[in-house]
């Protein structure tokens, strides 16, 4: 009966309650004195009488903050004149045991816990955006580059599950994290306590903590900073990750027929002056959304470096880092995302400039050992021979003549011992040449082979799935623990 009166009181309060006021340092300081004040209740320092009047004030406070245009205090001795004013000087026993020293690395964590659920969200579609280029793009040859040069061949779902490989581990990383930041500063005091009976394990239950930050002075003076650098550096691991992508497609935009853009409209724009130009402009955004996360990372690098610890340097409010960074990190995944759905690829243009160049040269080199026995370096200087001859000779890869090729092979097989014949056909020579025949001849853990691609690609997906319902239950352990407290906290705003 007590249980439903209760339900039946939170439904009446719930428009006047600081969870449905925006999420705020106002919002996160509420929600804080709640927790505290149902705590300091149940351990005697605050008598249920008073604690009745002030979760009074305290409902007061938050509903007169809610109304359009109000101030929302975000500083704890602005908000204290405003509960006192209507509960009276006894009001100020729910700070017992507390200080800024410890609600605002509190609020701080409240903060970061959201940011960080936000990120991990916007992590996880960016991921599931590669998974569907990826599989969309599965048997899309493409040419893949190291310092800057084509290289060899592989497929557009192989390079992407590449990146998205990256991104779960970007995902491992957060969860971590989440281990970390996830445990309560409250009640830790200016730094050694205090000599009220504070119960610091139950404020971490009221506020969905897993538990305290253990060590009092370490919970105000010493985890922000550690902290910060954690999620910051995180942030900046996620943005270069990022930057490198945005370059990729950068070296195509560069070329005069590239072979993958982004969809005309609203992910490009128009010169001023040039009728001809299409400017990426969701990739450059991408891009400079990545500066703007490693700058930030720095930024706060910068201010935790060389302070004495407790100093308020690296203690901002969210409009600083880690918290500014954790937004930012979000945003970053938001705009690749766009890009990965604006992706326009031209496979017979991608197929074409691998035809281009030289670069399935390695699987000629591994047929001639792996079929003929023929030692690896030989097989190189033979076929870095034929590159030199084609290129000379403005040939392509299919172009070149058989009986140039025997000779070529010949004359580097000269004073090793070896039989001067190339010791394959021409439909075999053309086959080991080709960029379909390297790419089908792989054999190797995570290779571009069709069958390993879509191996990696089902267990991406499995991954994904894991990390978003592990997202969704953070969520939902968050969301219990704040019914939990509008609870214990409405039971004695109806104390008698």
């Amino acid at each position: 009966m007590r249980r439903r009166m209760i339900g039946a009181i939170l439904a009446l309060l719930a428009p006047l309650g600081a969870h449905a006021a925006p999420m705020d340092s106002f919002a996160r300081i509420d929600q804080i004195n709640r927790a505290s004040l149902v705590m300091t209740a149940e351990t005697g320092i605050v008598p249920r009488a008073l604690a009745a009047t002030i979760a009074r004030a305290l409902d007061q406070v938050a509903a007169d903050a809610a109304k359009p245009g109000a101030e929302r205090p975000d500083d704890y001795l602005r908000i204290e004149p405003l509960i006192t004013a209507i509960a009276g000087p006894e009001a100020t026993r729910m700070h017992s045991g507390r200080s800024r020293q410890d609600i605002i690395p509190t609020v701080l964590k409240l903060e970061q816990r959201d940011r960080l659920l936000a990120l991990a969200q916007a992590l996880d579609e960016t991921r599931g955006a590669l998974l569907a280029v990826a599989d969309r793009e599965a048997d899309t040859i493409v040419p893949a580059y190291t310092n800057g040069v084509q290289a060899q061949p592989t497929t557009l779902g192989h390079l992407y599950l590449g990146y998205a490989a990256v991104l779960a581990r970007d995902a491992q990383r957060l969860r971590e994290a989440w281990a970390r930041l996830n445990l309560s500063p409250l009640g830790a005091a200016a730094l050694g306590t205090s000599s009220f009976p504070v119960d610091r394990k139950r404020l971490a239950e009221l506020l969905g903590f897993d538990a305290p930050v253990e060590n009092s002075y370490d919970a105000g003076q010493l985890a922000p900073m550690d902290m910060g650098l954690e999620l910051t550096g995180l942030s900046a691991t996620l943005a270069t990750t990022a930057g490198s992508f945005a370059q990729d497609l950068y070296a195509q935009y560069h070329q005069t027929r590239p072979w993958i853009l982004l969809r005309e409209g609203a992910l490009t724009g128009p010169s001023s002056i040039m009728p001809q130009k299409r400017n990426p402009v969701a990739l450059y955004g991408l891009r400079m959304k990545a500066s703007d996360v490693v700058g930030a990372a720095q930024a706060f690098v910068i201010m935790a470096h060389n302070v004495d610890s407790g100093m308020p340097d690296y203690k901002r409010n969210q409009a600083e880092p880690p918290g500014r960074t954790l937004a930012e990190a979000a945003e970053l995944c938001r705009r690749w995302t766009r890009v990965l759905d604006g992706l326009v690829v031209d496979r017979a243009r991608a197929a074409e400039e691998v035809a281009a160049d030289y670069s399935t040269t390695t699987e000629l080199a591994d047929t001639l050992q792996r079929e003929a026995d023929v030692p690896f370096r030989l097989g190189h200087h033979f076929a870095s021979e034929l590159v030199s001859y084609g290129r000379s000779h403005d040939l392509r890869p299919a172009e070149l003549p058989f009986a140039e090729v025997r000779r070529i092979y010949a004359e580097a097989a000269a004073g090793t011992g070896l039989k001067p014949d190339l010791p394959l056909d021409e439909a075999r020579f053309r086959a080991a040449l080709s960029a379909r025949g390297m790419i089908d001849a792989a054999a190797g853990l995570g290779g571009p082979q069709p069958a390993e691609v879509r191996r990696m690609l089902a267990r991406a997906r499995e991954r994904l799935e894991a990390d978003r319902a592990w997202r969704d239950d953070r969520r939902k352990g968050l969301a219990d623990a704040r019914a939990r407290l509008d609870t214990a906290f409405a039971a004695l705003t109806h104390e008698p």
